[in-house]
């Protein structure tokens, strides 16, 4: 397979930005796509080793190209996550002042993180979303559009001048990346992990996604993500995408994985990772109960009771 990373093009993007802080991305070509779709489809083919992509905003929430890209199709697997403080500055050419941008560009994702200055300072003009914020600057290049709303650093890239930056409705807005590759054992836990999966309800009833959550409160899993996403096959019908504290390989998330794997129609198992937020063995104090030790107790004594050594 190459030694080449996809990533979210074209150059000069924050998800390029992102990319570079892995010390491993300094021995692969970086090789940039119009789309997530077409960076993750490039893993699938066998053109790319990894792809990296946005998945989540502390604005917005999840990535949604992202999220149905991994919920459909020949699974994949995340292998690492990096977070990166997000401001945008407002890229235009040169010349251009404030009263002559009638319409400005960027990715989805960057709108609601700008909604309110432009409100403030652009009523008038006119939103049109492109494939990535870089892109949105190409396009400005090209005379396609007044302004884009980008990282600052990508306006010598394509000939432009930052009008305004450090623009922000949310003080410190993070976007959060995923390496995604082809299907492999997870790296050993850390300490601090993440694990991610999709979930498919086996039918709707009063209490289904109860059903499937209280799997890991009893257990006394956390969970930093959960997005619903419909599955396409009619209104109403919808799966789910979570991130929960803790790898595979603990006790605890193993047997809520396995009780998921009984009562769901399908799980996709999407990876266990290191977390980005906190370093290794930084995670929180697990509840009284919960930990591999006592996990590994409770089954001797099931295993006694059965002997008849209880």
């Amino acid at each position: 397979m190459p030694a080449s990373y996809a990533y979210l093009g074209p150059e000069g993007t924050f998800t390029e930005v992102a990319l570079r802080t892995l010390p491993e991305a300094a021995t692969r070509e970086l090789i940039p796509y119009v789309s997530v779709q077409s960076a993750l489809d490039a893993v699938r083919t066998g053109d790319a080793e990894a792809a990296f992509v946005p998945i989540e905003n502390s604005v917005e929430g999840g990535i949604t190209t992202t999220l149905d890209e991994l919920v459909a199709g020949e699974p994949l697997t995340i292998y690492r996550e990096v977070l990166l403080s997000i401001t945008f500055a407002l890229l235009v050419r040169p010349g251009t002042k404030l009263a002559d941008i009638k319409t400005v560009t960027a990715h989805p994702a960057a709108q609601p993180q700008v909604r309110n200055w432009m409100r403030a300072h652009l009523p008038d003009a006119l939103w049109e979303s492109a494939a990535s914020n870089a892109d949105g600057a190409r396009l400005v290049q090209e005379g396609r559009y007044d302004a884009a709303f980008a990282g600052e650093f990508a306006a010598a890239r394509y000939g432009l001048v930052p009008l305004e930056t450090g623009i922000h409705d949310a003080d410190n807005a993070q976007t959060r990346f995923v390496l995604v590759g082809r299907p492999a054992r997870p790296a050993a836990p850390t300490g601090a992990d993440k694990t991610s999966v999709v979930l498919w309800q086996r039918d709707d009833h009063p209490g289904a996604l109860r059903d499937l959550l209280g799997e890991f409160a009893t257990r006394g899993i956390n969970l930093m993500l959960l997005q619903s996403r419909p599955t396409g096959a009619g209104i109403g019908n919808y799966c789910f995408c979570v991130d929960a504290e803790g790898h595979i390989s603990d006790r605890r998330m193993a047997e809520a994985l396995m009780g998921l794997k009984r009562i769901c129609l399908q799980v996709r198992f999407l990876g266990s990772y290191p977390r980005a937020d906190i370093a290794p063995g930084g995670a929180r104090p697990m509840l009284p109960g919960t930990s591999d030790q006592e996990f590994l107790a409770a089954s001797d004594w099931v295993t006694r009771c059965q002997d008849g050594r209880f």
